[in-house]
C-alpha cells in the first residue's frame, strides 16, 4: 500500500481509497458512518488513518458481497463499539438465511422433478373437479388465484372459472411447495420463472445458475469472515501511537 513518506507509518485517505478503488471521499463517508473507526487528526484538522484502518476498510468490503451492504455496515459498526457479540449474530442470520434459500431451491427442485406432464384437457377443468384431484378446498384455489399463482380463465356465458393445462400445472406446483410448507409469497417469484420460461423443463439451466448463486454466496461469507478476523486480530494502538497490524491487502491490481 502506497503511504506518505512523512507520516511515520499512518495513512492518507488517498492512501485507502486508491487500494481499494474507492474515492477519498467514500473512504470519509465509511469513517462517519462508523465502518471505520475514528481516524486521528493532524495540527492542521487533516485525517490520519493507520494500516488498521485499512484492515476495517478491506473487512468491510469483504463482507458486502456475502451479506449485503447494510449488514455488512451494520457487523462493522458493532466491532467498532466493541460489541462483538452482535457482529457475530448477524453474520449467523446471514447464514441462516443461506441455509433457507438452500432447501427452498432443494424444495423447488423436487416439486418439478414430482411434477408429471399435465395432459392436454378438452374444454379445461372446472374448480371443483381441480379441487378434488389436488384434495383441496376450491376456496385455497381462489386464494392461490388472488395471489396471482393460478390465472384460470372465466367462461363468457356462466362466468365459472375454467383452468386449462397450464393453469393445472401452476396448480399443481404450487400444491407441492405449499406441502413442503413454503408461503405464498415465496412461491409467487418461481410461478412467474416458469411462466417467463414457458413451461418447466426450460427452467434446467434457471436452476443451475440459482445453485452458483448460492455457492457463490457461501464462498464470499467464508471471505468476508477471513477478513473480519484478521480485522479482529488487529487491536487498536495503546495511546496515541500507529497499530502496530500489518496493512491489508490490495482489492485493486
Amino acid at each position: 500500500m502506497k503511504r506518505n513518506p512523512q507520516s511515520d507509518g499512518r495513512l492518507r485517505p488517498v492512501d485507502l481509497a486508491r487500494s481499494h478503488g474507492l474515492s477519498t471521499q467514500a473512504v470519509r463517508n465509511y469513517e462517519a458512518a462508523g465502518i471505520l473507526p475514528a481516524a486521528e487528526r493532524t495540527a492542521h484538522g487533516y485525517r490520519t488513518y493507520t494500516p488498521r484502518h485499512a484492515r476495517a476498510l478491506h473487512a468491510f468490503l469483504a463482507l458486502v458481497p456475502g451479506h449485503g451492504h447494510p449488514t455488512a455496515a451494520a457487523i462493522m459498526r458493532a466491532v467498532n463499539r466493541d460489541a462483538i457479540e452482535d457482529a457475530l449474530r448477524l453474520i449467523d442470520d446471514s447464514h441462516v438465511q443461506l441455509l433457507d434459500d438452500r432447501r427452498t431451491l432443494q424444495a423447488v427442485e423436487g416439486a418439478l422433478r414430482d411434477l408429471r406432464p399435465v395432459p392436454e384437457e378438452r374444454g379445461g377443468t372446472f374448480v371443483g373437479p381441480l379441487a378434488r384431484r389436488l384434495g383441496i378446498r376450491p376456496a385455497t384455489l381462489r386464494t392461490w388465484e388472488r395471489a396471482g399463482l393460478v390465472e384460470p380463465r372465466r367462461d363468457p356465458r356462466t362466468g365459472y372459472r375454467i383452468y386449462g393445462p397450464v393453469d393445472v400445472r401452476d396448480a399443481l406446483l404450487v400444491h407441492q411447495l405449499r406441502r413442503g410448507g413454503h408461503l405464498l409469497e415465496q412461491i409467487a417469484p418461481l410461478i412467474a420463472q416458469v411462466r417467463s420460461a414457458g413451461g418447466v423443463a426450460p427452467l434446467a439451466s434457471t436452476l443451475l445458475d440459482w445453485h452458483a448463486r448460492l455457492s457463490a454466496r457461501g464462498r464470499a461469507l467464508l471471505t468476508g469472515a477471513a477478513a473480519l478476523d484478521a480485522y479482529l486480530g488487529c487491536p487498536p494502538a495503546p495511546g496515541d501511537g500507529p497499530s502496530v497490524c500489518a496493512a491489508a491487502p490490495s482489492t485493486t491490481a
